[in-house]
């Protein structure tokens, strides 16, 4: 299940094999939680659909780095930017293409999305097959949905590794729409509209909710692979 831990020999033959490449980003994530929150979420996520999808499918290692600029004024932060997260998962499909059938992206950071967007589109224009797959709750599914470290991402990492949540440091930061959000951070980055970083409310975050998303995206992502 692990391409980290396999051999060339147990990998090679027919490319029958589907890589699931988790994508995450090194970034704040308010006081509370740890800045490698978004790879965390890609990962498990990646791995509990694989664990579904059975033995013709693989985890790669996490693209941990990703399109993170709107968070650099926080300390901790590190971004590669768009063009470069682009040029990685391009490089990566063509390469992991000779080897496998398919590929796809676990996606855990909304701001490398255009960056996955398009480095599908070629890969796919090349003829590979590629794809990619957001680690969003539905809207229908009954969930609370906020913006970024709130109680949604909260719940997550209390049933992933509560033992990174400082829920001592926990407090609500902007809890406005994100479409009213949206201008002020384009033109000048979340901490424009929010001081600790925070977009939303982690009140009411619990490791059973966060393990109940989990789930729900485990399912949703092995869907969509299969």
């Amino acid at each position: 299940m692990n391409l980290g831990t396999s051999t060339w020999p147990e990998l090679d033959g027919p490319p029958a094999v589907t890589l699931l490449i988790p994508v995450g980003s090194t970034e704040q994530h308010g006081p509370h939680l740890p800045l490698d929150t978004d790879t965390r979420v890609a990962e498990a996520v990646a791995r509990g659909a694989a664990a579904q999808l059975g033995e013709q499918t693989l985890v790669a290692p996490a693209v941990s780095f990703g399109a993170s600029g709107e968070h650099e004024m926080f300390a901790g932060t590190v971004s590669i930017g768009r063009e470069a997260l682009r040029t990685v998962l391009i490089e990566l499909g063509r390469s992991a293409g000779h080897w496998v059938r398919r590929v796809v992206f676990v996606n855990g950071h909304g701001g490398n999305v255009e960056a996955l967007r398009d480095a599908v589109e070629l890969l796919r224009a090349e003829g590979r097959d590629a794809r990619w797959f957001g680690c969003a709750l539905a809207q229908d599914a009954g969930f609370a949905s906020d913006g970024h470290a709130g109680r949604t991402e909260t719940s997550l990492m209390l049933a992933l590794a509560p033992g990174t949540v400082r829920l001592d440091r926990a407090a609500p930061g902007n809890t406005a729409p994100m479409r009213e959000l949206l201008p002020a951070m384009r033109a000048a980055g979340v901490g424009a509209v929010s001081e600790n970083g925070v977009l939303g409310d982690p009140a009411g975050a619990s490791a059973a909710e966060g393990e109940r998303m989990l789930a729900a995206l485990v399912e949703a992502c092995a869907q969509f692979v299969s």
